[in-house]
């Protein structure tokens, strides 16, 4: 058992619902040309999309599950019951248990946290073999891994790491760092420009791009650029990312001085960093279908309950609910309540868990900070 953390069950939920910044430092913006290469076709065709879940807002209770973390990134549900949780600069992967008690799992080896670099994402696969996948910066790169989770809920532990893409460029800010699994059972990754802006425009660098990736790291058959894991590029630091009940990929992205974005992904598409940023109108690129303000976003993690998208916002410190169907609007829930919120992660069809991220270098913690945060939500006509 690894050793527990402060931890405080505060306000009770009242219906029965479960869930899930930084600000952005400034590169240069240094416009260049876009790739010619075009994408390759998908290999299969579309089928019918499910019938709508139905919209939610977070204007239920919240009750705080965790104090005293230290520089949470992501949060991972499993289907045990338990909850995981990275911490950047620690390197550390938290146990979350159904009764209310956290332990520590362990460190994953090979972080080397600094800046906005350290342990990022993460995510699970219930397979015969579970894996847990980590986003995380090395000593030269960011790198993708994966590690044997061990032992049951209340004994989990990390076999060994395999490094299943390394050389993703590193910078002390821009680094991306989110994993997502998607519906076609691909692993998807979301990479910074590294502070070299150009490098979102080529395709043949891993950075500032969205990356699709097989469970074992290899590159997909059907990926939209033969022999490339680069699922979408033009990106400037995406941080969030989500697929709603259809299939369809979504994606929050930090902007510079001016547009924070929320992405419709398309394979092969391109969102215009540095040439664009925000909606541009641009022939060749992909606008994004709604944007703010960088002092109302600077926009981390992305979760979905239904068919609402949740947005995490450092900078914004708030929370922002967005309809699949209206992706152009948003509303503002615990506006400078909370603080500054990195992740955000639905875990039931009533309930998201968040998490915030005061004790990074940007934030101002307060005496339970950081905190893992259930938020009840309530159905919407």
């Amino acid at each position: 058992m690894g050793r527990p953390l402060n931890r405080s069950l505060a306000l009770v939920v009242a219906a029965a619902l479960t869930v899930s910044g930084c600000v952005a430092t400034e590169g240069s913006r240094t416009p260049t040309g876009v790739g010619t290469s075009e994408p390759r076709p998908p290999l299969s065709e579309p089928t019918e999309p499910p019938a709508p879940l139905g919209t939610v807002s977070p204007t239920g209770e919240l009750e705080v599950l965790v104090t005293g973390l230290r520089t949470p990134w992501s949060i991972a549900p499993l289907p045990t019951g338990s909850t995981l949780m990275s911490e950047r600069d620690t390197g550390r992967v938290l146990e979350l248990l159904p009764d209310g008690a956290v332990r520590v799992v362990g460190s994953v080896p090979g972080v080397v946290p600094g800046g906005e670099g350290g342990l990022l994402g993460i995510a699970a696969r219930d397979t015969e073999t579970p894996y847990l996948y980590a986003y995380l910066t090395a000593a030269n790169d960011n790198r993708i891994v994966r590690m044997p989770l061990t032992g049951a809920p209340g004994t989990y532990g990390l076999g060994g790491v395999e490094v299943l893409l390394a050389g993703i460029p590193k910078a002390r800010t821009h680094n991306g760092g989110r994993l997502a699994f998607g519906p076609d059972g691909m692993l998807y990754a979301t990479t910074g420009d590294a502070q070299q802006t150009e490098r979102a425009q080529d395709r043949s660098s891993l950075a500032g791009k969205i990356l699709r990736l097989s469970p074992d790291g290899a590159v997909p058959a059907d990926n939209p650029f033969a022999d490339s894991h680069v699922y979408s590029l033009g990106h400037r630091n995406p941080q969030g990312l989500v697929f709603d009940r259809t299939g369809q990929l979504w994606a929050a992205e930090f902007g510079q001085n001016t547009w924070d974005e929320l992405n419709r992904i398309e394979p092969g598409a391109n969102y215009g960093w540095p040439v664009v940023e925000g909606i541009g109108g641009r022939s060749g690129f992909t606008d994004p279908v709604q944007q703010w303000a960088t002092s109302e976003a600077s926009p981390s993690g992305l979760g979905i309950v239904g068919d609402t998208l949740f947005l995490a916002a450092l900078r914004g410190q708030r929370l922002w609910a967005i309809d699949i169907d209206t992706p152009g609007s948003s509303t503002a829930f615990f506006v400078r309540e909370l603080g500054r919120i990195r992740d955000a992660v639905g875990v039931d069809d009533d309930r998201l868990l968040i998490v915030t991220s005061n004790t990074d270098a940007n934030g101002r913690p307060g005496a339970d900070d950081d905190r893992l945060i259930a938020v009840s939500l309530t159905p919407r006509g």
